[in-house]
């Protein structure tokens, strides 16, 4: 029985020339399986259609917008996810549901071998290898990229030689992955750090420095995630989309950071995240709101843990499914409405509103009906200050006795 590989598959020239390399390097069948998680560009049937033309034997495409949405954007939006305060983890968030699908696909069609089109100096090798190991133990992992020699030079002349129905002569300049949570542009002039981005970089986003008219939308959140916009239902689907189009056309969510990679290299990287990072100050500001001081100030270091598994690969650890268990047990009160302005590339937030709120009025207030009783803060303060006091105290005394042995 000949072997057979499942290459994720994007339309592109490298992955439509994989299918073919694949099978001359190695003999085997290539089953090809595109994942949509709101990428956008070519519709999934134009896809398939040209993976069989470019040699697969099968060739399967699956919608996993609403998926990718609910299931694992959600949990980064609940979780406040941003890795090195800034990038909220556009690409890692999509690769576990892309493994999934892959492997479901291994399985579904015999498959030995599961293939991705990724470099050997990205994070994305580990992502998707980790993931299949942990899904699909049993399969084994090629990269054509970094496996089999498979360089853009290679791939243009392969596509000509054998009129694959792939263009081959426009070349972007820059590396770009997207999904409907945000955009990642890398490579290009932007590998040099003291190089601006240029208005070709931007897709998801308008030039803040131009906005239209401020825009002004209430968010609506149950259990943390959002459930209306302006007081109409949405599923997350179409929450992300709604607040991608809104926040992007005021050019809010460009990120320019030079970020750790996992292989150990800094790596200059351009985003754009205009819903992704509208919800997310939108989420934490209704947490603000709701969640009880020391949970919300555990909740932070989880949050930072639980952002760096995701970044590195771990979807599926142990530690993140643990993880998850606390982040999801903190949004059980975070529901209601914020608002929130959109204007000149920020989302500022304007107000809240919430049924669970532990802000209370009466307590906050320096006006008349203040319920704060102020006579119990003296004896707050020295008990707070006891043990600060206590060893500044020995402190003092060792050092008088120190200055006492030094005269004698």
């Amino acid at each position: 029985m000949t072997e057979r590989v499942v290459l994720a598959y994007s339309g592109g020239l490298d992955t439509s020339v994989a299918i073919g390399w694949i099978g001359e390097a190695t003999g085997a069948e290539v089953i090809a399986v595109a994942v949509d998680v709101g990428q956008g560009g070519e519709d999934l049937e134009t896809i398939r259609r040209r993976a069989l033309d470019c040699g697969a034997v099968e060739a399967y495409v699956a919608d996993a917008r609403d998926e990718f949405a609910a299931e694992y954007c959600m949990p980064a939006l609940q979780a406040n996810a941003l890795y090195m305060d800034a990038y909220p983890v556009v690409s890692a968030l999509s690769r576990p549901v892309i493994v999934k699908h892959l492997v479901a696909a291994a399985k579904r069609f015999g498959a030995s071998t599961v293939a991705h089109g990724c470099t050997g100096k990205g994070n994305d090798q580990v992502r998707f290898e980790v993931g299949i190991q942990t899904l699909g133990p049993e399969l084994k992992c090629i990269a054509p990229v970094r496996d089999l020699a498979l360089t853009r030079d290679k791939a243009i002349n392969y596509a000509e030689k054998h009129h694959l129905p792939i263009a081959t002569t426009k070349k972007n300049p820059f590396s770009i992955d997207q999904n409907v949570w945000g955009r990642a542009v890398e490579t290009g002039f932007l590998e040099d750090i003291w190089n601006a981005p240029t208005k070709d970089v931007y897709d998801y986003t308008d030039d803040p420095t131009f906005p239209p008219p401020a825009d002004e939308v209430v968010i609506s959140f149950k259990g943390g995630i959002p459930v209306a916009l302006d007081g109409q239902p949405v599923t997350p689907l179409q929450a992300i989309q709604e607040m991608n189009r809104r926040a992007g056309a005021q050019g809010v969510g460009r990120i320019d950071i030079v970020e750790d990679r996992l292989v150990g290299i800094k790596s200059r990287e351009v985003y754009e995240a205009p819903g992704a990072m509208a919800l997310i100050a939108a989420h934490r500001e209704l947490e603000n709101v709701t969640v009880e001081r020391e949970q919300a100030r555990f909740k932070r270091m989880a949050t930072q843990r639980w952002t760096e598994l995701v970044y590195d690969g771990q979807w599926f650890s142990p530690l993140k499914q643990s993880l998850d268990a606390f982040i999801q047990d903190t949004q059980k009160y975070v529901d209601g409405d914020i608002r929130m302005t959109l204007h000149a590339g920020q989302a500022t937030v304007t107000g809240r509103r919430s049924d669970t709120s532990l802000y209370d009025f009466n307590l906050a207030t320096y006006d008349e009906g203040d319920a704060f009783d102020q006579s119990q803060a003296r004896g707050f303060i020295e008990l707070f200050g006891m043990s600060s006091k206590v060893a500044a105290s020995r402190e003092q005394r060792l050092a008088a006795e120190g200055m006492q042995t030094t005269t004698t």
